[in-house]
């Protein structure tokens, strides 16, 4: 009996570990964060909604995290870019629809304020034709990028109607120079026209999946900045 007791305790002295909870490792997350290792913190939030994919806190303070990672200017090292953070904010309001309001009064979650998936939670979304106007102003639109430059023009829709083009041209020895020119701009359903000074005015569409669209020179502009290209 005595060896048998000890072939027992030596047998499960070896077995491994069980792995760590998705609540213990959001745990160990928090007091990282809470010390200012914001990148570590991120590494557990992950692994633990990873290990619970259930688990709306883990994605909460993913996102949360990110969100404060990008406010740092360290959106290429870790992938901190909006659509990602909307993406694991929104998985934790469909497995929790409190983490919502706690959202909306989390500094850390600034950095999306003015996307179309933050919009879409507060329930505006661009398949509403009567949400369009509130869209076009609370979202900030970006055209498309040119390599290392990133985007290189934008549009930012303000109330009584008025708009801002924002461009960076780059000139022949890669110097880029930013410009900005206010116009006007209407409404009407989908359909969006933009007045600029001494240009005819340009006529546009925003979709039912949230693509702002226009003919050349504007053409199109979506919520998402283009970074981190080579």
């Amino acid at each position: 009996m005595v060896l048998a007791l000890s072939l027992l305790a030596l047998t499960l002295s070896a077995a491994p570990a069980a792995p760590p909870s998705g609540r213990a490792l959001n745990t160990q997350g928090f007091r990282l964060y809470q010390s200012g290792r914001y990148p570590e913190a991120l590494e557990k939030f992950q692994a633990a909604a990873q290990a619970t994919p259930d688990y709306a806190l883990a994605h909460y303070n993913a996102a949360a995290t990110l969100g404060l990672l990008r406010k740092q200017g360290k959106v290429c090292e870790y992938s901190a870019h909006r659509d990602v953070i909307v993406e694991k904010l929104a998985t934790a309001v469909r497995l929790d629809a409190r983490r919502l309001q706690r959202a909306k009064e989390d500094r850390d979650l600034d950095v999306i304020r003015d996307t179309l998936g933050w919009q879409k939670l507060l329930g505006r979304t661009p398949q509403k034709e009567a949400d369009v106007p509130t869209l076009l102003r609370a979202v900030s639109w970006y055209g498309p990028g040119v390599g290392v430059y990133g985007t290189v023009r934008a549009l930012k829709f303000q109330d009584g109607g008025r708009v801002e083009l924002w461009k960076r041209d780059v000139d022949d020895s890669g110097t880029p120079r930013e410009s900005r020119t206010p116009g006007t701009y209407t409404v009407k359903g989908r359909t969006v026209e933009v007045k600029l000074p001494n240009a005819a005015p340009v006529t546009g569409t925003l979709s039912e999946t949230g693509a702002l669209t226009f003919p050349e020179p504007l053409g199109g502009f979506t919520d998402s900045p283009s970074e981190c290209d080579a």
